[in-house]
């Protein structure tokens, strides 16, 4: 597969939607994670991503002007013990629950199916990032709908174990703009991950569409010590 350059990838979709990127930076040393989150309405333009004691949320910008909270109010990221998770909804809370009771990745995400947002059908998009002894590894997940169809619901997981220095992967909810919103189709896109997190920020935040981007989120964790750095980018403020 080829490596794509993220920013270039970003800059030519106005609205790639909700994306995950975990892999691991060029020089090996950490595990890397990004989310952002894009809005076309009021309504979802109107968030901010804030901390939490192992993670981030979203919260209302101006709650006054906070209409339906359904979807787009939720944790995009938690941390369960050496496993940090990643994702677009509230599946996150799925995910760490039922992991958190010996379930795997995949099987916590079987009680789950794409958004119930007709006529888009969002996919839910996760990661899981796995660090224990020095080692990492990451698995992502995409729940859709079948080209549209709501009676059937897609799943697929993709793995990776030892990732390769400088190498990640992007998925994202929607291929470009519509109406409906069109599915992301195939597997996770390669792209390349420098090693300085203020260089990897700056570069997302400025290729993602100026009227249509939201809040950045950016983790860099050291595989040896397991600790971490953040990067939080929010175009709207409380």
């Amino acid at each position: 597969m080829k490596t794509l350059d993220i920013y270039k990838e970003l800059s030519s979709n106005p609205y790639p939607g909700r994306g995950i990127i975990i892999g691991k930076s060029e020089d090996g040393k950490n595990a890397v994670t990004a989310y952002f989150i894009m809005g076309r309405s009021v309504n979802s333009r109107n968030r901010v991503f804030t901390e939490t004691a192992d993670g981030i949320k979203t919260e209302a910008a101006n709650p006054s002007k906070l209409s339906d909270p359904h979807l787009i109010i939720y944790s995009p990221v938690r941390v369960l013990g050496n496993k940090t998770i990643v994702t677009n909804g509230d599946q996150t809370d799925t995910i760490y629950e039922l992991m958190d009771k010996q379930q795997t990745f995949e099987q916590s995400l079987r009680g789950r199916e794409y958004e119930d947002d007709a006529p888009n059908y969002t996919p839910r998009i996760s990661g899981i990032m796995h660090i224990e002894n020095g080692s990492y590894n990451y698995a992502m997940s995409i729940l859709k709908s079948a080209d549209g169809n709501p009676d059937c619901c897609e799943r697929f997981t993709f793995s990776y174990t030892n990732p390769v220095n400088g190498i990640g992967h992007f998925i994202h909810t929607y291929i470009g703009d519509g109406s409906p919103l069109p599915s992301f189709e195939g597997e996770p896109k390669k792209i390349a991950i420098p090693n300085d997190i203020d260089e990897f920020t700056n570069g997302l935040w400025n290729a993602l569409n100026e009227d249509n981007k939201v809040s950045l989120f950016v983790r860099y964790i050291d595989i040896n010590s397991g600790k971490y750095v953040s990067k939080i980018v929010n175009k709207y403020t409380k």
